[in-house]
């Protein structure tokens, strides 16, 4: 059976699918591969391994319908057209569970990095600004006793909620579509309204999906509804805020400031105002990137890849 991996992964897990005679091809190019490159390049393969953010829509599923399995490099799967691949018995696997903590590791060091100016402070150094003690000048803000308000109190949420409460006292209100009683009663969370989140939160940070209903979500509108002092922090997906936006929102001092380890698009350009901002750290979507929850990432990817080709169902199927 020939695997194509659109991109580079941890080596345990090509290791395991070498071990069980899986002929693989990898792309090695500094470049995304392109659309008609990956169908090319798919249509004389057997299963996928996707890297990245290709586009697996109906055109490409159409175009390779004889696949037996796709493995998804990421926990998102808003790049997919779930339906379409149900609709030609594709089944598609992700990588649920293990970025957990490394993805709450992120939302909490850029919360912590935007209230103290971080990334700012350290490009003054680095540009010969270091000058003489101002007291007064470019002052940060503590986060004891903050409210924490989490859209999408879901796993990561519940990490990021933990390490706040355990590190600064924060209290945590959320709103999802549905309660999640296990972190009212580990931490007291309480649940509230989308409006009220906005109202009540200190620091707010995203770790629901990318659908329909969220895409675009954070409108000036909605900055307009949060605190004067706020931070907004996202780690979950770029197109959930509107970067125009959030722009505007903190040059007009709507809120304090943003946090963000994912943008609109992606890559950022370099001129991107957010990247000058006091009160702004930006990370190039580095959530998941630890060795260990990497390489725990390639054999949940490899686990998916050998079911699919033996025509068995995945151990982490896309829902």
């Amino acid at each position: 059976m020939k695997v194509f991996i659109s991109g580079n992964i941890a080596a345990e897990g090509i290791a395991e699918l070498r071990a069980n005679n899986v002929e693989i091809t990898q792309w090695k190019e500094d470049r995304p591969i392109t659309a008609d490159e990956l169908i090319e390049i798919c249509q004389k393969s057997d299963a996928l391994i996707s890297v990245g953010r290709n586009k697996i829509n109906a055109d490409f599923l159409q175009a390779c319908k004889h696949l037996k399995v796709i493995a998804l490099h990421s926990v998102g799967y808003d790049q997919v057209d779930v339906n379409a691949a149900k609709k030609l018995n594709i089944p598609i696997g992700n990588t649920p569970g293990v970025l957990n903590e490394a993805t709450a590791d992120t939302a909490f060091l850029l919360m912590l990095a935007v209230s103290r100016k971080a990334f700012f402070l350290h490009k003054k150094i680095l540009a010969g600004n270091w000058r003489a003690y101002q007291p007064t000048r470019e002052l940060g803000i503590e986060l004891k006793g903050k409210t924490l308000g989490v859209l999408g109190l879901g796993n990561i949420g519940l990490e990021m909620a933990r390490k706040c409460v355990g590190a600064y006292q924060m209290p945590v209100i959320y709103h999802n579509r549905s309660r999640n009683e296990e972190a009212e009663k580990e931490i007291g969370a309480k649940y509230v309204s989308f409006e009220e989140l906005l109202a009540q939160s200190d620091v707010l940070t995203v770790h629901t999906a990318l659908t329909p209903e969220t895409k675009g979500m954070f409108t000036l509108d909605v900055f307009k509804q949060m605190k004067p002092d706020a931070i907004f922090i996202n780690t979950a997906r770029g197109g959930i805020h509107n970067e125009h936006d959030l722009i505007e929102a903190l040059q007009q001092k709507i809120i304090w400031g943003a946090g963000l380890d994912v943008t609109n698009p992606e890559p950022m350009d370099p001129d991107n105002p957010l990247l000058s901002m006091e009160n702004v750290a930006v990370l190039p979507h580095i959530g998941s990137a630890t060795e260990e929850t990497r390489t725990a990432m390639s054999k949940i990817i490899a686990e998916n890849i050998l079911a699919g080709l033996k025509g068995e169902p995945l151990p982490y199927p896309v829902d």
